[in-house]
């Protein structure tokens, strides 16, 4: 999930990440982020999530980000994850830390929470996953779907990905409960640390970045980073409850309350 193109077909499989959590060589039971961690993505989440937000991190995996969140004034991260294994492993770590609560779920059916239950959900590498799956793009306009249906109105999805607009904007729009995308890029660690000496540089390189009237980068737009990630501040209409939400495939339509 590092780049653009998927690795397996298995990454929306329950199977593929409890072996993944259960093996030492994959670094079970040990902490690992995906894309980005917290000191870099701060700036954003302060900028955009007051601390009393009641947030839900998607795909938490063994993340730190979730804890990282709650130490820094956070007061309540709900987590989910398919895998049982990496939802066993981070209740263990996280007991004493009452405002860190996990749950083994599939994104793609979150029924056990009602309507309008959060005000961010955060997705670090998710959807990217929810690409790679075998239901592929079906699952993820499912996942979507549950995305619209959990956010308050004015709530916020904020998408952290490979993706590029032209992959990812399309999949936002089509639920249709997005009043406003705010698109941020962001250049990876690794180039950061190319371009510095050898010397990281204390936060990476983060810009807004304003999408084209149809919702693409402007044409005369290079990056400077070739493999950056590309972070996406959806947040739903003041009536969202009253949008119709589709998920493509099925020509269903999700409609909250």
């Amino acid at each position: 999930m590092g780049s653009g193109e998927c690795r397996s077909n298995d990454y929306g499989a329950a199977a593929y990440w409890d072996a993944r959590y259960s093996s030492p060589s994959s670094g079970g039971g040990a902490f690992f982020d995906w894309y980005q961690k917290y000191p870099a993505l701060r700036p954003l989440l302060r900028a955009r999530l007051p601390t009393s937000s009641r947030i839900l991190m998607l795909g938490c995996g063994n993340s730190l980000l979730s804890e990282s969140m709650v130490k820094d004034g956070y007061e309540e991260v709900v987590n989910v994850d398919i895998s049982s294994v990496v939802i066993e492993q981070m209740r263990e770590k996280h007991v004493d830390i009452p405002q860190l609560t996990y749950f083994q779920m599939d994104v793609r059916d979150m029924s056990f929470f009602g309507d309008e239950t959060f005000d961010c959900v955060l997705d670090k590498g998710t959807l990217d996953a929810m690409m790679c799956g075998d239901d592929a793009p079906h699952g993820a306009s499912k996942m979507l779907a549950e995305v619209a249906r959990l956010l308050r109105p004015s709530g916020i999805y904020m998408l952290i990905t490979y993706g590029a607009p032209k992959e990812r904007v399309p999949l936002l729009y089509q639920a249709g409960c997005h009043r406003k995308i705010e698109l941020h890029i962001m250049t990876t660690p690794k180039y950061q640390l190319k371009w510095s000496n050898s010397v990281p540089l204390p936060q990476p390189i983060m810009e807004e970045v304003a999408l084209s009237m149809d919702g693409q980068l402007p044409p005369d737009y290079v990056l400077k980073d070739p493999e950056s990630h590309f972070i996406y501040v959806c947040q739903t209409s003041d009536a969202a409850n009253g949008a119709n939400c589709v998920v493509a495939g099925e020509g269903k339509t999700v409609t909250s309350k």
